[in-house]
């Protein structure tokens, strides 16, 4: 992380290879959307002589955002890897969305990565859901640093934005946040904004002008220097205090001048650890330049500052059946371990697996074992499959750059692996292993879909079922209540791309539907009814009789069938029969179409004939008793109540609490989860919550984080049960 300028010539044409984890730097970049992570991917693989010219997002051309969707919506949706060489240093750089519905393929990137490169707006600042981004990387020691970008908008301040990122970030230790750099700035323009032009390095007290479209090296002038004074001495003082030299802090307390390599080398070890997070800026490259404002600063953070692959400590590992393996290292010699983070399609080569490499070295044509377990409830069968790997390649924009192999600590895309999905383990065929899983969000938001053609209809379980394989933050339902086909989507902007992707990926026209609610029915009071079925039209006629008695039972009962006949009225044969007609016709439904529950059926009495009585005839007279009994009480709708459980921070609790009090929720507690944050435990019937994944977000400026679960069912209010009783008969 020497500031140093560097002439690498990049390696334009092909993937950059690395022989060793040493020379492997794999780092994610994390932001808001709009914050302006792709452009300094972008901007990173021009300075460092991966392409020629950076693309632009506005013009579809950036080597992350390529997908047509991403084009059509102007945003990330997805993740993405561009690796760049520097000084003979491979560095992965991972690409993710900032937007909070693709939260899944940011956690996918936060478990590809070793490192993470926060980028913040200087003219947006910084976002509560980066805040949480932050704090899950700091509960895991991930190494972090900050990029400050935009400094070309009127209202950007550096210096304020650092303030703001050490509050926010650092919170009771803000000297762990410190720029390394400070920008120097042009004449003001007619708007009174002046352009940034350079930066200053704090330690090195050089000035690096990137004007000509070139960084360029010169001493500060006299008049520059007063101006990194005071953050000089704080910066060194930060770095001291992070020092292992328990001495270098008397030294410099007493008037000693600390040589700079020193500072560099504890500054390099404090970031690697995850201790300190230096601020850097950055800017694109203007028309026809060759390196941005910041960009060499950036690339000599990330080999001299991140960790390597070796630095960092792997996932825990079993057997496929949960026997204990000892733990894995980044050895390329060692055992096969790599981790499927990402899985797509491509028209031309078919399913794509993005995979991080653990432990071993994964080559082409060899045969692995593939292992997923854990998503069952997604959607996922649990699988242990010997699959063949085809080609390895390093992604680069459209293109696929052939890999003779993948070494441990690198990242490659394997082709042609049709079992393995997002989140499973490729280890050696004769020694399979299975790497405990990364934490995936649930979806909250159900999307009711039906095929929109007779030819759609027939495509429609294939699609799915390679949706919910690339994509594991999406379940698919099959629901056998409401008979409905339910996406569980992150949000609106997820379910968007879902439906997109069915129908130009896999030809899968859908439509979307009302999604529905599995209501119940139940007897408001004890009633009788009598079953009548006799018909004679001419041979074997049909003749039964029953008698039944019906009140209701407490929640959660089901539904009891009571045998009181006395006398044989009803012969023992036809007994069951009468119960399976009740029990069937209590699953049709009798006011609504709703499933009958909680109620005990007894039969009292009845008739049959020694020839015409049958099983049929007596089932038909048990439904027809139910009916009866029906007509003659009031029939309550029973509504499924969710147990919600909402984190959010402490300033949204009172709009929370008056939300769930909106939605005809119960609030049975609320407690302190964390510093500043706050547990709020509710109990609120399903109905009011299908879009709250939608509307916490907005409620608490996308900070909250909410669970559900079923709880119970229980009686609706009658104003809402009439007006669901209309709508199923308007539907009729």
């Amino acid at each position: 992380m020497s500031e140093k300028s560097s002439t690498h010539p990049g390696a334009a044409g092909r993937a950059p290879a690395a022989d060793r984890p040493a020379a492997l730097r794999n780092v994610v970049l994390v932001g808001h959307s709009g914050s302006g992570k792709t452009t300094l991917v972008e901007a990173l693989a021009l300075a460092s002589g991966a392409v020629n010219r950076a693309g632009r997002v506005e013009d579809g051309g950036c080597l992350s955002d390529y997908d047509e969707i991403e084009h059509r919506q102007q945003r990330s949706v997805q993740l993405s890897l561009v690796p760049v060489d520097w000084g003979g240093i491979k560095i992965n750089l991972l690409d993710t969305p900032g937007y909070a519905d693709f939260v899944g393929e940011l956690r996918a990137g936060l478990r590809a990565a070793d490192a993470a490169l926060f980028v913040v707006s200087a003219a947006d600042g910084v976002a509560g859901a980066t805040r949480m981004v932050w704090d899950e990387c700091a509960a895991v020691g991930m190494p972090r640093a900050l990029v400050v970008t935009h400094l070309e908008a009127a209202r950007a301040d550096f210096d304020e934005m650092t303030r703001r990122c050490a509050v926010t970030l650092a919170g009771e230790d803000p000297d762990a946040v410190l720029p390394l750099y400070l920008p120097l700035y042009g004449t003001p323009g007619a708007d009174g904004h002046a352009p940034v032009h350079g930066l200053i390095g704090l330690l090195s007290q050089r000035v690096f002008d990137y004007s000509s479209g070139e960084r360029t090296e010169r001493a500060p002038t006299d008049e520059e220097l007063p101006l990194i004074e005071a953050a000089r001495n704080r910066l060194i003082e930060g770095i001291i205090a992070e020092s292992e030299d328990e001495s270098l802090m008397d030294r410099y307390l007493a008037g000693e001048e600390i040589d700079v390599k020193t500072l560099i080398g504890d500054l390099e070890t404090a970031v690697a650890r995850g201790s300190f997070h230096p601020v850097l800026a950055a800017a694109p490259a203007v028309d026809g330049a060759k390196q941005g404002l910041g960009t060499v600063e950036l690339l000599e953070l990330i080999t001299g500052g991140f960790p390597t692959p070796s630095e960092r400590e792997a996932p825990a590992v079993t057997g496929p059946d949960g026997s204990p393996r000892a733990g894995l290292g980044c050895d390329p010699e060692g055992p096969l371990a790599a981790e499927v983070v990402k899985t797509s399609s491509d028209p031309y080569v078919g399913r794509l697996s993005l995979v991080r490499i653990f432990s071993g070295t994964l080559r082409p044509d060899e045969t692995v074992h593939v292992s997923g377990h854990g998503l069952t409830d997604r959607g996922h069968e649990d699988h242990d499959v010997d699959e063949r790997v085809g080609a390895l390649s390093a992604p680069f924009g459209k293109q696929q750059r052939p890999l003779p192999q993948a070494i441990a600590g690198d990242l490659a895309c394997v082709a042609k692996l049709t079992r393995a999905e997002t989140g499973d383990t490729l280890s050696a065929k004769d020694s399979p292993l299975l790497m405990e899983p990364w934490e995936m969000p649930d979806p909250l938001l159900p999307i009711a879909i039906r095929a929109h053609s007779k030819a759609d209809e027939d495509k429609l379980s294939q699609g799915l079922a390679r949706l919910v394989a690339e994509d594991p933050t999406m379940r698919l339902e099959h629901n056998q209540d409401t008979h409905q086909v339910v996406l569980w989507c992150m949000g609106e902007a997820h379910a968007d791309v879902a439906l997109e992707r069915l129908r130009s990926r896999y030809g899968v026209q859908v439509d979307t539907v009302d999604h529905k609610v599995a209501l119940r029915e139940t007897f408001g009071g004890a009633a009788a009814g009598r079953g009548r079925h006799v018909k004679q039209s001419g041979g074997h006629g049909q003749f039964a009789i029953c008698e039944i008695e019906v009140e209701p039972l407490p929640g959660g009962s089901g539904i009891e069938f009571v045998d009181k006949v006395v006398g044989g009225a009803v012969p023992r044969q036809f007994i069951p029969s009468v119960e399976k007609g009740v029990r069937a016709q209590a699953a049709r439904g009798i006011a609504a179409g709703y499933p009958l529950v909680d109620i005990r059926v007894t039969l009292l009495d009845g008739k049959s004939h020694s020839v015409d009585s049958s099983d049929a005839a007596f089932q038909t007279a048990g439904a027809l008793a139910l009916r009866e009994a029906a007509a003659q009480i009031t029939i309550a709708l029973l509504e499924p109540v969710a147990d919600i459980r909402v984190l959010v921070p402490d300033e949204y609790v009172g709009p929370v609490l008056s939300d769930l009090s909106g939605r005809r929720g119960r609030v049975v507690g609320t407690e302190q989860s964390g510093a500043g944050r706050t547990l709020v435990r509710a109990e609120v019937p399903e109905i009011e919550v299908d879009r709250y994944a939608v509307d916490l977000r907005s409620l608490s400026h996308g900070t909250g984080r909410f669970s559900r679960g079923y709880l119970r069912h229980e009686p609706m209010p009658g104003q809402l049960a009439a007006k669901m009783r209309e709508r199923v008969e308007v539907g009729a």
